[in-house]
């Protein structure tokens, strides 16, 4: 565990240190060990460094609650790597870390060579959007900190979203892994991490140069649609519709995931 100023990070390595690499970011929910399975493929040809994101995991927030958004996460991720030496990383997020993935690659460009973001999108284009997906977002932190959390896992993951995912013979071993995160730290996060209090991104989509892999499940309409949009934007990504996944495709469909990952940052 790193600590900088407001945060103290949990996270660990895995593969060879002489290698490149690669900082995972989970999505929301989630904790480092998210990645296990992909990083167990890819640990041989790169060193592969997977965080707990503030509100999750063993990751300790001593400041406020702006210590909880996600310019203020991105400069302590940042500030992460100087400490660490890590002065150029491949990056890689899923669904709200993708977000954060993709914050972290057109404000810091310099720092990354080739992202790739799972399941993510840009925001919402419009203050109205914003401020509809904020009340909706604040209202479900709350009932995440008034209720169970695993009645609350349960609601979340039976949205049309996450239909594929609860198909998997998998799905109770991620939704018990879960119930380790503190609900009252998951609320900060999503009140100030979620989407309705995100800085919309998409006009600053046609300005960056870094390679970005876009990936979304073949099952995954809303991400789809969101994600071709992006890849009409953005003439340095490149969208790859994965077969047999939803949105959660680095747990629907590991062995795909790793190989086009391993292809593209190769």
């Amino acid at each position: 565990m790193r600590r900088f100023n407001n945060y103290h990070f949990n996270y660990f390595f895995a593969g060879n240190t002489n290698h490149q690499n690669i900082l995972f970011l989970h999505g929301f929910l989630g904790n480092y060990q998210d990645f296990n399975s992909v990083i167990s493929l890819l640990s041989k040809n790169y060193c592969c460094l997977a965080v707990d994101l503030p509100g999750h995991g063993k990751t300790q927030v001593t400041g406020d609650e702006t210590c909880y958004n996600m310019s203020n996460t991105a400069r302590g991720l940042i500030a992460l790597l100087d400490d660490l030496e890590i002065e150029k990383c491949y990056l890689l997020g899923y669904s709200m870390g993708g977000r954060l993935a993709l914050y972290l690659t057109l404000h810091f460009p310099e720092r990354f060579e080739k992202v790739v973001l799972e399941s993510a999108s840009p925001g919402l284009k419009t203050e109205k959007e914003r401020s509809r997906r904020l009340q909706a977002d604040l209202e479900l932190a709350q009932k995440l900190e008034n209720s169970n959390l695993k009645e609350f896992l349960l609601d979340w993951y039976d949205r049309p979203l996450f239909e594929s995912l609860k198909n998997s013979l998998e799905f109770d071993r991620l939704l018990e892994s879960r119930t380790a995160n503190n609900p009252k730290e998951l609320a900060k996060s999503l009140r100030n991490m979620g989407t309705g209090n995100q800085p919309s991104l998409w006009k600053k989509l046609a300005d960056n140069q870094v390679p970005l892999l876009l990936l979304v499940g073949e099952c995954d309409d809303k991400f789809k649609k969101i994600n071709t949009e992006m890849a009409n934007l953005c003439p340095s990504a490149s969208l790859n519709i994965v077969p047999n996944a939803g949105h959660n495709i680095h747990f629907e469909n590991v062995e795909y995931f790793a190989t086009i990952v391993r292809e593209f940052y190769s």
